[in-house]
């Protein structure tokens, strides 16, 4: 049995692919299924780590992002960007052929395009996962290939044809079993946490959000004064924020309690999950990592002329009552503060929203969408 993963090239769509993997691998152990081969193929690797201990084993296939916002630079590097799709579409089918799986798994993005019509191509069985509230473009033009679709959110249903509906499950999104699992046993010794303190942890995913990062550092002087933070700012930034908290902090009496990161490995995260109180993030899948650990939020999306997805991923978790929004254009120091102290001050509102957040929580979408792919590839190789 062969199952080939694909997706898009951020921690968005990677990471729920290696959350799947792991279900297919205890699905195989349990079931002692024998000749199981994973393979992911897209343009990166992306985490060489989470592939070998997975058993994944990478194919390197390109392609080409469509860019929506127009800028002389853009319309550049949409013409490039064609050509290396046309590559990989050709690409894509040589590998898979040789390969030959007997089911592919698609996250979406457009790493995925190349894969998913080539499977189409060769007759192979195709399954995708939507994270979103809308679909991203890839998954809407592959849900005409598909013989299964998942979804994370109900709403998501509304954007398929009425003729998919019967193929599509409302799943949530598959989550790594170990982020599951907060840390919280000598978490607040690691990190050196004062016991009892308030924990606000303030995350723009891998990458980081400069927007975030930026009144974050305003306000902490104000912040530390009663908190502790934890920030995790993307390597890119790591550089310019660590000069610029030095000089705002500079003979802060309080201090220490900031804590600095570029990125979070697994078991730093499952730390910090552990201790926070309050969680400020993006709204992309990472929305489902905070309902699993049941910490209240504060959700800032990305705009939606970048991104079409994250400001209704963000409204929709919220009217959940387990979080707040606040718009980027409306992210103003001032407002984030009131907005952290309002919150973090109210511990009725505080336990409410922690209540909401698990009710949200899906935390077997990973274990149904593997069930379901070892059912469509065992069935393929008879």
């Amino acid at each position: 049995m062969k199952i080939v993963f694909t997706g898009g090239g951020t921690g968005g769509h990677f990471y729920p692919i290696i959350a799947v993997a792991e279900e297919v691998n205890a699905l195989t152990r349990e079931r002692k299924l024998v000749n199981v081969k994973l393979y992911f193929l897209s343009e990166q690797p992306y985490d060489h780590r989470a592939l070998f201990d997975n058993g994944l084993e990478f194919v390197a296939v390109a392609s080409g992002k469509w860019r929506r916002y127009f800028t002389p630079r853009n319309f550049l590097r949409n013409l490039f960007d064609l050509v290396r799709l046309g590559l990989g579409l050709v690409t894509a089918l040589f590998k898979l052929y040789f390969i030959y799986p007997d089911v592919v798994f698609s996250k979406g993005g457009y790493a995925s395009v190349p894969v998913v019509w080539a499977a189409h191509w060769l007759g192979l069985p195709v399954f995708i996962h939507e994270s979103d509230t809308r679909p991203g473009r890839a998954n809407l033009w592959a849900s005409r290939f598909a013989k299964r679709i998942a979804v994370s959110y109900p709403e998501a249903v509304d954007y398929f044809k009425p003729a998919d509906r019967g193929k599509i499950a409302v799943t949530g999104n598959p989550l790594r079993m170990n982020f599951k699992h907060p840390l919280r046993q000598g978490a607040r010794e690691f990190l050196q946490l004062e016991p009892n303190r308030p924990v606000v942890f303030v995350t723009g995913g891998s990458q980081g959000a400069r927007a975030i990062n930026d009144v974050v550092v305003d306000i902490l002087p104000s912040l530390l004064k009663e908190y502790a933070v934890i920030h995790q700012v993307g390597r890119d930034n790591f550089s310019d924020i660590k000069k610029r908290t030095q000089t705002v902090l500079a003979g802060h009496p309080q201090a220490d309690r900031y804590k600095l990161f570029d990125y979070l490995n697994e078991s730093a995260m499952r730390m910090v999950a552990g201790v926070s109180d309050l969680v400020i993030s993006r709204a992309g899948s990472t929305i489902f990592e905070i309902a699993e650990w049941g910490i209240p939020a504060i959700l800032i999306p990305i705009p939606e002329k970048i991104s079409h997805d994250q400001r209704t991923n963000a409204f929709t978790y919220a009217r959940t009552g387990a979080a707040v929004v606040i718009e980027q254009d409306n992210l103003l120091p001032s407002v984030l503060l009131t907005e952290i102290n309002r919150l973090l001050k109210n511990q009725k509102l505080l336990e409410t929203m922690r209540l909401n957040a698990k009710n949200f929580s899906k935390p077997n979408a990973a274990r149904l969408i593997a069930e379901e792919l070892i059912k469509i590839a065992l069935s393929h190789e008879r």
